[in-house]
């Protein structure tokens, strides 16, 4: 140590090198409540699989997951994924499109079909400085060669989505929704100070600041004018992520309530339990309600009359479990956040 450097400034974070100090703090404006919403990223779950498939010791909430796909695996295609996204650290932004509330795996996979290839080339080009050997050379060529590296690096998305997370997205979807329905409502009581120290460990509020404790990485982010996203995650369950880089919007990921051990089960052994609660038709009805339907298209799904299917949501409705809102001719029916949490609550 250089004697003549002051101990508090020798014991500063250090970028891109490991120190308890790290934190990157979200400023926001006083009563900026409205530039916090939430959204949910197919891609982050993807990229977080890959890294569990990766590390399976270190993530024993997944275990479960781990070992129905890990034989129906495609083989070359999770190659290429691992060598853009590692083990660890520092993730590719353009694997992940600004989350949505609405966002879905067709939407993600499009807009990594659609790239701008120079931003891209720059994220490979961090990539090629955190790796090395085999792995280092074959990301060299996907930075020369953009266009075919998009376009291998998105096929290799959709074969390993379908085989890893396409049997299991209900199951993630039910649990991302339920823990967004739960941290809005805390915000209408508690305030967004509240829910932010909620998150998790790692997330405090301050100063008109969200903040985040990281490992490597420190920043002042100004969000007013942007907003926040806040991005809770199944896959990543170990702790906090940030997106921060221009022009993606300032993002949160945390780590989503409810993710234990068991779930990743059978849809339909979610649908019994709540069955044994609700009686099996409006469990149907309930577990397919995470999405916006008229009373005919839930009549059909359920495959019942559409007077039944009207007496099964005025039940469901009753016990707050389903909204309704008219739409012209049409009744519209989703799930509230109670009725998220009560499907979360299994999973």
């Amino acid at each position: 140590m250089d004697r003549n450097i002051p101990r508090e400034r020798a014991d500063a974070p250090v970028e891109g090198v490991e120190h308890p100090g790290h934190r990157v703090e979200f400023h926001l404006s006083p009563g900026d409540i409205q530039a916090v919403r939430f959204g949910i990223s197919p891609g982050h779950e993807l990229a977080h699989a890959v890294r569990i498939l990766l590390r399976p010791e270190q993530h024993p909430l997944q275990w479960g997951w781990l070992r129905a796909v890990r034989d129906r695996l495609p083989r070359e295609s999770f190659r290429l994924l691992a060598a853009v996204i590692g083990d660890d650290g520092y993730l590719p932004d353009f694997l992940t499109a600004t989350p949505r509330w609405d966002m879905t795996p067709d939407a993600e996979l499009a807009a990594l079909r659609d790239t701008a290839l120079e931003p891209m080339r720059v994220d490979l080009g961090k990539m090629v400085l955190r790796s090395s050997g085999s792995r280092q050379q074959a990301l060299r060529e996907m930075q020369e060669h953009p266009v075919r590296a998009r376009e291998m690096i998105a096929s290799a998305w959709s074969e390993v989505w379908d085989a890893a997370l396409a049997p299991v997205w209900p199951q993630i979807e039910r649990l991302l929704r339920a823990d967004v329905s739960v941290r809005a409502r805390v915000i209408a009581t508690s305030g967004l100070a509240g829910m932010s120290g909620a998150l998790h460990s790692t997330v405090s509020w301050g100063d008109g600041a969200v903040r985040v404790s990281l490992r490597r990485h420190s920043e002042q982010v100004d969000c007013r004018g942007s907003g926040l996203v806040l991005v809770p995650s199944v896959m990543s369950s170990w702790g906090c992520m940030v997106l921060t880089e221009p022009p993606a919007q300032p993002t949160l990921f945390y780590p989503a309530r409810g993710v234990t051990s068991g779930w990743a089960r059978e849809s339909q052994e979610i649908a019994d339990a709540l069955g044994a609660l609700l009686g099996h038709v409006r469990a149907a009805i309930l577990l397919a309600a995470g999405a916006e339907r008229t009373t005919s298209q839930v009549a059909q799904d359920a495959g019942i009359a559409a007077s039944t299917a009207s007496h099964h949501l005025t039940v469901l409705r009753d016990a707050g479990l389903v909204s309704s809102r008219r739409d012209g001719a049409r009744m519209m029916h989703l799930r509230t956040p109670l009725g998220e949490a009560m499907v979360g609550a299994l999973l």
